[in-house]
């Protein structure tokens, strides 16, 4: 079996609510910070080595899984098709907040999907496309590659270290 985060091993707990029945606030805090924001650092690895990329991005109704496009070009492409295992950072430190009180981030941890033409691959470009209509025709380039992430994890940090985590509904 592999691990979300294998350093952490798969018992890994922060003692506070994990499902949205039990501290839905965490749930909307987490939506409204990736609703706010339009791009991410993913980061990826290698060769024993962590690379990370900006990405722009669209996440799921449910925060189940996001997209994001790259050129097959890419050395970010190359790591994705090697290890799937990611990660996702999205804050909003640029927001003109002086204070690092007022600073919140999320660490999304899950697997990456390289989307093959056809109905799924329709879906989530048009959610990109929806969310970055500038890259229209970077997305649906035959040099563009498609990626899900379905994701595992998400640790939310606020007011500089208070953290939580929150695990969001498996994908069917």
């Amino acid at each position: 079996m592999r691990y979300d985060e294998p350093a952490l091993g798969p018992d890994f707990q922060i003692d506070v609510p994990t499902s949205e029945s039990e501290d839905p606030t965490l749930v909307e805090r987490i939506k409204r910070l990736l609703d706010s924001q339009k791009f991410a650092v993913l980061a990826t690895q290698g060769a024993g080595q962590p690379y990370a990329s900006l990405v722009a991005f669209a996440v799921s109704e449910d925060l189940s899984a996001a997209t994001f496009a790259t050129p097959i070009t890419t050395r970010k492409y190359n790591l994705l098709v090697e290890c799937d295992q990611v990660a996702l950072f999205i804050d909003n430190r640029s927001g003109g907040e002086d204070d690092m009180m007022h600073i919140q981030a999320v660490t999304a941890t899950g697997r990456a999907v390289e989307l093959e033409h056809g109905p799924e691959w329709d879906e989530w470009s048009e959610r990109l496309i929806d969310r970055h209509p500038h890259l229209d025709s970077f997305v649906r380039s035959p040099t563009s590659a498609l990626f899900r992430i379905d994701f595992i994890r998400f640790f939310h940090v606020m007011r500089f270290q208070e953290v939580h985590q929150w695990r969001p509904p498996k994908r069917g």
